[in-house]
């Protein structure tokens, strides 16, 4: 596995577990972008942009954009499964048993 996978991997399951906690199970891009920041995560928006749409075609988010570019997703049963580590996709970090959400 290089960095990069490793990394992606972290990003996305972060996002799946923010999404979690999220009001409504979703959130837009410019906020998961300014919570990954909060989290150690520096990603820019063609990364987040790029990962939203891998999480999609996985099915662990729905995707809707609204108002202009702004882009809203929304955490699906089974992302919630794979944020909990209930269900293992390859290319999204497992939590650990010390990962809280």
């Amino acid at each position: 596995m290089t960095f990069t996978e490793m990394k992606n991997g972290q990003i996305r399951l972060r996002i799946l577990q923010l999404l979690a906690q999220a009001p409504g199970y979703q959130a837009n891009d410019g906020e998961l972008s300014g919570m990954l920041k909060m989290c150690g995560h520096q990603v820019s928006h063609d990364l987040l942009n790029t990962q939203l749409s891998w999480m999609t075609e996985q099915g662990l988010l729905s995707e809707n954009t609204i108002v202009g570019s702004l882009q809203v997703v929304k955490l699906t049963a089974r992302g919630e499964d794979v944020a909990h580590g209930v269900v293992q996709v390859p290319g999204v970090q497992r939590p650990g048993p010390e990962d809280s959400i």
